[in-house]
């Protein structure tokens, strides 16, 4: 069977097993009242409370199992991944079961969370520091220039672990926003991946072109589980992917552009979860020094929610913007 193959039915795969478990979790979750406390200052969302919420469950679960049959022994890449993700995801649940189990939106302290995220990101750099097929070299977007960042590359991925999972923790606001803009960057990710493991292949490069391989499956994997997950998560959701799943996808994304030494096309596919964290930054600062606000609240998806324009439509900006970034980083790759 060609791997061309394989890697469609890793896609169907997951999709087919995310559809299956979704009414389970979701009925789960209910009986165990495991329902979203709403942040009091997005008043426009009372309605949602008690949605269901730790849906990152329904394609954490169904990566994981479809990563594993699919990636060969020896083909290692693809696992250490998916474990990466699953490792944010448990941060992630950790930090829902505290606000499920108090009523409140706080769960873990932010200290908590971050220590926890650093724990994670240092240990996957150092591995990637480490990967004879990753190492310290990165390329840059647009060119056949490669650049040795040596041990500076250490506090550089870590860096990117930490700002890729929170920038999509704070983007999972709105029905669908995380699901449908991460679904687009898998897409793009997953072409990208291929791309690289073609070439490996073309230059025989055999063993590299294994590792990437199992990648591959890994982020097929993830992209099928994550459109059966949209189908429970768009607008009005039955579910949300909570911090079980926003900050395993962060990991996974980060993990994914990472591994193909190609970490600076997040530029371009995660611009949206960009504008997420600055529109957060700034508002903080701008509150600070002169005790104004330049948004009417952050981040940025809910200003222009009460600003009058409906969620669905907002997703579909993000949605429609990320397809184009995400097509301008595949080419900045190609090229």
């Amino acid at each position: 069977m060609s791997a061309e193959i394989k890697i469609i039915l890793a896609v169907i795969t997951s999709f087919v097993l995310a559809m299956l478990i979704s009414p389970l979790i979701i009925r789960l979750m209910k009986a165990l009242k495991a329902g979203q406390p709403i942040l009091e200052y997005v008043d426009k969302h009372e309605g949602k409370s008690g949605t269901p919420t730790m849906g990152g469950m329904i394609f954490l679960l169904p990566m994981a199992v479809v990563t594993l049959i699919f990636s060969i022994k020896g083909e290692k890449m693809g696992i250490v991944a998916m474990a990466i993700t699953l490792s944010y995801g448990l941060i992630g649940l950790l930090d829902d079961f505290l606000k499920v189990k108090f009523k409140h939106n706080k769960g873990l302290k932010a200290y908590q969370k971050i220590i926890g995220q650093f724990g994670i990101g240092i240990i996957a750099s150092f591995y990637c520091y480490k990967n004879a097929f990753i190492g310290s070299t990165i390329e840059l977007p647009f060119t056949d220039v490669t650049f040795d960042l040596q041990w500076w590359f250490v506090p550089f991925c870590l860096f990117i672990y930490l700002a890729m999972t929170n920038a999509v923790n704070l983007t999972d606001g709105l029905d669908g926003l995380v699901a449908k803009t991460s679904s687009v960057n898998l897409v793009f990710l997953a072409l990208i991946v291929y791309v690289c493991y073609y070439v490996a292949s073309g230059m025989g490069q055999t063993f590299y072109a294994q590792q990437l391989i199992s990648l591959e499956y890994f982020t097929g994997a993830m992209l099928g589980a994550m459109l059966a997950f949209v189908w429970q998560n768009n607008y009005p959701a039955n579910i949300f992917m909570g911090d079980t799943g926003s900050l395993a996808v962060g990991g996974a994304v980060a993990s994914i552009a990472i591994f193909i030494s190609q970490p600076l096309i997040l530029l371009l596919l995660g611009i949206m979860y960009i504008v997420s964290c600055i529109s957060v930054i700034l508002q903080v600062i701008s509150f600070k020094l002169r005790k104004k606000r330049i948004f009417l609240i952050a981040p940025y998806h809910h200003h222009l929610e009460y600003k009058g324009i409906h969620e669905n439509r907002v997703v579909g900006f993000y949605a429609l913007i990320t397809f184009i970034m995400s097509a301008i980083a595949l080419i900045a790759v190609l090229v």
